[in-house]
């Protein structure tokens, strides 16, 4: 029990669920948006699901470092690049993602987006699981590289994965609706899961890309996008507010009276 009094051990831990987190937030993004195409009723189940399979993934993986390790040990070349089967996860995972936010593009600008519900045709709920965990294995294993990379502890790895996902349940729920609300914000989402797709292919190819510049693309763009929503929203009750039909209603209740104009 030594390890409640190191403060190394907690300083580690909580750097490792911070990281998590982060590195958490594609994963968010992309069971959201799988999720936003089941009847409304099965996302929340969706989402639950999805999660759960990525922290059984991540432990998993954690209790099979041997296996993990192993796993970045060369197997063939391709144009004088050493291919390890890591890296083959990385670039079928990296061509899956870029495949699916291609077609989810297309399928949001040129699809039956406004198709009435009742009519509408969904995927099955065990494809759009089928895909989360197919995703989950590929995050999973960047992940658990990281964390191996940083901690030595096992129990300290798992606790860390344990904390990050359940910090994700909680965020994934609100995270889906607003994405589900705002068209662009699920467009600007779309871009994300591109890029980080183009981004595990590099990796795939023992091309590394700094993550801080791709999440500082992410929040910038993020950014600019709020401000966007922020004066939609302001123009649009501006317009309510100068709406002559609203005024006249207001101005005809009881007691209203209109005020003249300064000087």
């Amino acid at each position: 029990m030594d390890w409640i009094t190191n403060p190394e051990i907690w300083i580690a831990f909580a750097t490792l669920t911070s990281l998590e987190i982060v590195l958490g937030i594609d994963n968010i993004v992309f069971i959201s948006i799988l999720s936003g195409k089941l009847p409304e009723a099965q996302q929340a189940r969706a989402r639950t699901i999805g999660l759960a399979l990525a922290m059984l993934t991540r432990i998993l993986l954690l209790l099979a470092l041997a296996w993990v390790i192993g796993l970045t040990a060369p197997l063939f070349e391709v144009i004088g690049e050493e291919i390890s089967g890591r890296d083959m996860i990385l670039i079928g995972g990296g061509l899956f993602l870029v495949g699916k936010s291609t077609y989810e593009i297309h399928h949001k600008m040129e699809g039956d987006e406004h198709t009435d519900p009742a009519t509408r045709s969904y995927p099955s709920f065990a494809s759009v699981i089928t895909q989360i965990l197919l995703l989950d294995l590929v995050f999973s294993l960047d992940s658990v590289i990281t964390a191996v990379g940083m901690v030595d502890e096992i129990g300290v790895m798992i606790a860390a994965v344990v904390v990050a996902v359940l910090v994700m349940l909680v965020a994934a729920g609100p995270i889906s609706r607003f994405v589900e609300r705002h068209p662009t914000v699920k467009i600007l989402a779309l871009s994300f899961l591109l890029l980080i797709g183009v981004t595990l292919i590099l990796e795939g190819f023992e091309q590394h890309v700094p993550k801080g510049y791709i999440y500082f693309a992410m929040a910038f763009s993020l950014f600019v996008e709020l401000l966007n929503l922020r004066a939609k929203k302001k123009s649009r009750e501006g317009r309510e507010g100068r709406d002559p039909v609203k005024l006249r209603e207001f101005h005809s209740l009881p007691g209203t009276t209109v005020q003249p104009p300064a000087p």
